[in-house]
């Protein structure tokens, strides 16, 4: 009886070690997808950041838009409206534009009176410049642009820069969530 006992927990173990080499068999017979094109994958991340950035303004209660952690620091609206007017560093140089929006754009500049108003606002930099991606296309990721630095820029690599800008200061937002004892909108677990 010892020894079917034995062998039954053997059998077992042995089948239980085996599953994991399965399933990577299984994964394997699939082949990887080919890559993105280079202007879906700008499209991608740029969707992905503004994704983030749209849902923590909608997310955060509006009497936390005022705050900020030290009195030299942006409130949240600032930081808000600043990364999501930056985005037109990108997608008016693109179009052989001036940036319309200066770094720091006032909410009364913007005829923006409430959390509905920066919502909105957030929501259509980020449509914005999508549709650049969108019209600029493969060719167009490539293209030589003047974003007022000192030399050119591709479009590609333009945006790119623009996406990481906006990641950063999603982290400040995050933060700033943090400091109010909030969990932020991508760190909750999901349903």
């Amino acid at each position: 009886m010892k020894t079917l006992k034995w062998g039954a927990g053997l059998a077992l173990a042995m089948v239980l070690a085996a599953l994991p080499v399965l399933a990577q068999d299984a994964a394997k017979k699939e082949p990887p997808k080919p890559p993105q094109s280079p202007s879906a994958e700008v499209l991608e991340q740029w969707n992905e950041i503004g994704r983030k950035l749209v849902a923590i303004a909608e997310d955060l209660p509006e009497d936390k838009y005022d705050y900020k952690p030290n009195p030299d620091s942006r409130t949240f609206q600032g930081v808000l409206l600043h990364v999501s007017a930056s985005m037109y560093y990108f997608t008016d140089p693109a179009q052989n534009k001036k940036p319309r929006y200066t770094d720091d754009p006032k909410p009364a500049d913007l005829k923006i009176s409430s959390k509905a108003d920066v919502v909105a606002f957030v929501k259509q930099c980020v449509k914005d410049g999508a549709d650049v991606i969108k019209a600029k296309g493969d060719k167009g990721m490539n293209e030589a642009v003047n974003a007022g630095g000192p030399r050119l820029n591709r479009v590609g690599d333009l945006a790119y820069g623009l996406i990481e800008h906006s990641g950063e200061h999603y982290g400040n937002l995050v933060v700033y969530y943090r400091i109010n004892g909030m969990v932020p909108p991508e760190s909750r677990p999901k349903k």
